[in-house]
């Protein structure tokens, strides 16, 4: 639904990490995470969900399922090239990350939640917004549209500048959509539903990060219930100079360290697979893995490579 395809790709070891952007973001947000992870050796994939990166017209019409196809089919592909896959994402990202891992639970080996969003009750969320729950029609639902506000989940205050320059530039594609229609809302809300019945079966283990003045999720009501209920092990990490989009704010490298961190400890507990590899330089890459890795990318990167 999109002209040019914003998904992120870096080739790596047969360790793979697939992260999902946010509801109306992009790719992009999980850029510099997916850098990081790469610089240690991993393949990295931020496949570009459905309906996003275009016109506002294209959000407004697909469902959560359109999304979580995307995920899947993103999914299928690091299994074709990688021996172990963990999923993640941002907000909406990670509870489709939590529906992958509910769905498939022999080929999700755990999870990177960043400021999981199973409920939308940050601090600058406004009031009005919990009249929204008594929408169930999607028609209705596109009544309201939901317009990104200050801080943009932003706390650095230099970059939340130039983010709030790309939301009005008009091209979504870059920080996301200015407006979310409120039909994707109520699809996230449909999909939370759908995830919230799998989480106690969801065994893989899991990291989550959030930040306790998270202004659009708060730590309570989203981290601190998937600690409390998940049916794994779980690490939580809880940071205290940034807002909602953790993966691009003031602890970004924080962030980095502790889901690095965290992928080899779990590399040390899964049965018959490779573990993680040692940062390597390109040269060095296409000498081990060859053209199964650096001559194949994700199908729907093919005629529009990662930046």
């Amino acid at each position: 639904m999109s002209a040019v395809d914003r998904s992120v790709f870096y080739p790596g070891g047969r360790t793979g990490v697939l992260l999902m952007h946010g509801l109306g973001g992009t790719p992009i947000e999980m850029r510099y995470v997916a850098r990081g992870l790469a610089r240690a050796g991993y393949t990295v994939y931020c496949p570009m969900l459905d309906g996003h990166c275009g016109p506002s017209e294209a959000l407004r019409d697909v469902t959560w399922q359109d999304w979580y196809a995307s995920v899947e089919r993103a999914h299928d592909w690091m299994l074709d090239h990688c021996d172990t896959v963990i999923a993640g994402g941002l907000s909406a990202g990670a509870v489709l990350a939590l529906r992958l891992a509910g769905q498939r639970p022999s080929q999700v080996d755990g999870l990177m939640l960043y400021a999981p969003t199973l409920k939308l009750d940050g601090w600058s969320v406004p009031r009005r917004t919990a009249f929204f729950n008594l929408v169930h029609q999607k028609w209705c639902a596109n009544l309201f549209p939901f317009s990104e506000r200050h801080p943009y989940g932003i706390k650095d205050k230099r970059f939340r500048e130039f983010v709030v320059e790309a939301l009005h530039s008009g091209d979504s594609s870059q920080a996301g959509a200015l407006s979310t229609p409120g039909g994707a809302v109520l699809e996230l809300r449909w999909l939370v539903n759908a995830v919230r019945k799998q989480i106690p079966h969801i065994k893989q283990p899991t990291l989550l990060i959030q930040s306790r003045e998270d202004d659009r999720s708060s730590f309570e009501s989203n981290a601190g219930v998937l600690q409390r209920t998940l049916g794994g092990s779980v690490e939580t990490v809880v940071l205290d100079d940034s807002y909602h989009i953790i993966t691009i704010d003031r602890q970004k490298d924080l962030v980095v360290d502790r889901s690095t961190t965290f992928l080899e400890r779990l590399l040390e507990n899964v049965p018959a697979r490779t573990p993680a590899v040692q940062p390597e330089t390109a040269g060095q890459v296409a000498a081990r893995v060859g053209a199964d890795m650096l001559g194949a990318v994700p199908p729907s990167m093919a005629t529009s490579p990662a930046a």
